[in-house]
């Protein structure tokens, strides 16, 4: 408000204020700058909360952000999830489960408790019991490692 002051006084002749008029426009601008590459940074940040977390955040982490970014993650997350339903094929491709590559495409897993057969892709089956270990497909066997029947054991 007051350099819109000082411009109008500038106009009628007052030339000694344009120095304090430029001054007082480049921090303006400054401070515009900062708190834009303060809203990207929060962005990048929600945008990866995704990706930590997955589709739904913890309400801890949901009290810390404003409507607008909540509706923001809301809307990132659906684009995502009709892009990985769009390229994958049928199913869809999860392109959240593995942030780091994997080191093997194989893995040894130990059965926790009895599951029964299992098939793998090129049809053996393999019987699932308690304390048996196998070399599987680390693809087809995360599943039942999040599920508490498989253990990956690191030698």
């Amino acid at each position: 408000e007051r350099n819109q002051a000082d411009v109008s006084e500038a106009k009628l002749g007052r030339t000694d204020l344009i120095f304090l008029i430029r001054f007082r426009h480049c921090c303006l601008l400054r401070n515009q700058r900062c708190l834009l590459a303060y809203l990207y940074d929060r962005l990048l940040r929600i945008r990866a909360l995704r990706w930590e977390y997955g589709s739904v955040l913890p309400s801890t982490i949901q009290f810390h952000m404003s409507a607008e970014e909540v509706e923001w993650f809301n809307r990132y997350k659906k684009s995502l999830a009709t892009y990985m339903r769009s390229v994958g094929g049928e199913e869809g491709l999860d392109l959240t489960q593995d942030i780091k590559p994997p080191k093997s495409l194989y893995i040894e897993v130990r059965c926790l408790r009895d599951h029964g057969e299992f098939e793998i892709d090129d049809g053996t089956t393999i019987l699932l019991k308690k304390n048996s270990q196998h070399f599987l497909p680390r693809w087809k066997c995360e599943q039942l490692i999040r599920q508490g029947v498989l253990e990956h054991v690191l030698s």
